[in-house]
């Protein structure tokens, strides 16, 4: 579990493959002499376990599922990662629950603004883009936001000048892709409320883009 509070940024050093499993060697001198052998870090928010330390570089391995569906697939020499270490008991939680089980990949259209802060537009498929609700939270690679808006077939959030210095969002361009995560809480309502529905999997689909507060009032969630 993560709370999507980047620690560092660290640097992809290699790229190995064996058979179905990937490694990413990362360079990390504020991070990889604090980690162990089996930790969780989530690495641009994906949780990946470390499987070798060796000074400022550990070494992380992906499955096929991991690799084919998020960005990390796509990484290479010389690109920068979000970095963060697994939650422990007992820490303030002051950005939101992360399980770094990438929900998908989104599209970015635009990162615009000229002063301090940024606004990122996100284009996103439409099954994930009903996981997201505005003033709700989304982890965009490993980073914790706060949604400003949802359009028909995007999402914004705003980038404040720390988020814009301490990860590698202030790099994105329109074109890239980002692996997202949308609220955890959010999901498991949905997941409830689905069971309160009737009919076949298309009839459901419709009651569940239909959901309104009236509706959560209703069944006794608000």
């Amino acid at each position: 579990m993560f709370t999507g509070l980047v620690e560092t940024v660290g640097t992809i050093a290699e790229v190995r493959s064996f058979g179905e499993v990937t490694r990413l060697v990362i360079e990390s001198r504020r991070l990889a002499p604090a980690l162990v052998f089996g930790q969780s870090v989530c690495v641009s928010g994906a949780c990946l376990s470390v499987v070798d330390v060796r000074e400022t570089l550990f070494e992380a391995e992906m499955m096929p599922e991991t690799r084919d569906r998020t960005t990390l697939g796509q990484r290479r020499k010389g690109d920068r990662v979000n970095l963060e270490r697994a939650l422990t008991m007992g820490a303030r939680l002051d950005g939101h629950f992360v399980s770094g089980h990438v929900d998908g990949m989104g599209d970015v259209l635009r990162l615009s603004g000229e002063g301090r802060t940024k606004l990122l537009e996100i284009s996103v498929e439409e099954a994930l883009l009903r996981e997201i609700v505005p003033k709700g939270s989304i982890a965009v690679d490993g980073v914790s936001l706060t949604v400003i808006d949802v359009l028909p077939k995007s999402f914004s959030v705003g980038l404040i000048p720390t988020t814009l210095g301490e990860t590698t969002l202030a790099a994105l361009r329109s074109g890239d892709w980002v692996n997202l995560e949308t609220d955890m809480l959010g999901k498991y309502v949905r997941r409830t409320l689905e069971g309160f529905l009737t009919g076949n999997g298309e009839e459901k689909r419709r009651q569940t883009e239909g959901i309104t507060w009236d509706r959560l009032r209703e069944y006794g969630w608000t």
